[in-house]
């Protein structure tokens, strides 16, 4: 940490929460503001919640006191000339002696920074391989990701259950770990799985399957995106992963599992918006569980209306919203793949009517 960073957190300590947030902007989230972003901050790399984030995070703590290190001596050495050999009144103004083939001096700025690259590598490696390299355990729960333009597929296949953008994990007991394996495949283009606080960055290639894992051992709400450019709409495919304990996610899976609402008495608008949303084209894009809409283009909405977002995490899921998006995508979305349905305003009314029913 640079003596300006820290002199500028000294001076905004009286207002700590918005001067961490202007300065964690300008750093990139520097080690120094790692306490207090904890709260604030779901996606800081310095406050991890797992062991592939752990790892990732002490070696960017050893990469930072190493880059630390090398600041101080060259600094330190540029001042120390700067100030002993300054112009001073009296001088000749001669050139001093030039000093030619030093090998002590050239040895040591040879051999110094191969000395730190190769040690570098070395730990790098040895993360790489403690979160890549090692068996995979019986007790290892699995999801597979999918990646679509601009949004993410989530099946659960020891569940038989199929979810789009809200990923539920259970966490990992530490005295019986139960780590959660991420398969990994993209639909379309290259994508990357990056969810700072539970682990490292994952890419999602065409034709390749890659695999990860995270073993968070305390519920929460985890945020990350796609960190990999994948169109226009690369910066709001959005992550959001919920940790939860045991019984929570069972009783989350059961849900799950259930088809979808068919019965709507007493509720004429939803009856009529079902009615509405299977004769248009939005069952060829879209899944229903238990009608005839079937389609794998865009998310499964089997229980949408239990997802806290919608436009893969981009906007709140509420009533106005979905009717927003329903009618507008790019109203919220601009250059997501959904059509606009142009639906009259009575039809709008009454297909969200039905989809803020699938729970």
């Amino acid at each position: 940490m640079s003596f300006s960073l820290q002199r500028k957190l000294t001076i905004c300590r009286a207002n700590r929460d918005r001067c961490v947030r202007a300065l964690g902007a300008i750093t990139g989230g520097a080690l120094a503001l790692a306490p207090a972003a904890r709260a604030d901050w779901p996606t800081n790399l310095f406050s991890p919640a797992a062991t592939p984030a752990r790892y990732d995070y002490e070696l960017a703590l050893f990469v930072l006191a190493i880059t630390l290190g090398i600041f101080i001596v060259v600094g330190g050495l540029l001042a120390f000339v700067l100030i002993r050999y300054r112009q001073r009144p009296g001088d000749d103004n001669h050139e001093p002696a030039q000093i030619y083939g030093s090998n002590q001096i050239e040895l040591s700025w040879t051999v110094i920074p191969i000395l730190i690259v190769v040690t570098l590598f070395l730990t790098t490696t040895r993360v790489v391989m403690g979160t890549q390299a090692i068996p995979k355990p019986a007790s290892a729960f699995n999801v597979v990701v999918i990646g679509h333009q601009f949004w993410w597929e989530y099946r659960y296949p020891s569940l038989g259950i199929v979810t789009a953008n809200e990923l539920h994990i259970p966490i990992s007991d530490p005295a019986h770990p139960t780590p959660t394996y991420l398969t990994l495949a993209s639909a379309d283009v290259t994508h990357s799985f990056f969810v700072p606080r539970l682990g490292g960055r994952m890419d999602l290639i065409p034709n390749r399957v890659n695999e990860t894992w995270v073993d968070p051992p305390q519920p929460g709400l985890f945020l990350g995106q796609c960190a990999q450019y994948c169109g226009t709409q690369h910066a709001k495919m959005l992550l959001r992963v919920y940790v939860q304990t045991q019984a929570d996610f069972d009783a989350w899976a059961a849900q799950q599992k259930q088809p979808a609402r068919q019965e709507f008495s007493g509720n004429a608008a939803a009856a009529e918006g079902q009615q509405v949303f299977l004769h248009n084209a939005c069952i060829n894009c879209h899944t229903v569980s238990g009608t005839a809409a079937t389609g794998r283009f865009g998310p499964d909405l089997t229980h949408l209306a239990g997802r806290d977002t919608i436009a893969s995490g981009a906007v709140p899921n509420t009533p106005q919203n979905l009717r927003q998006w329903i009618d507008n995508p790019d109203s919220l979305k601009p250059g997501s793949l959904m059509p606009s349905m142009h639906l009259n305003q009575h039809d709008l009314d009454a297909i969200t009517a039905y989809l803020t029913q699938l729970r």
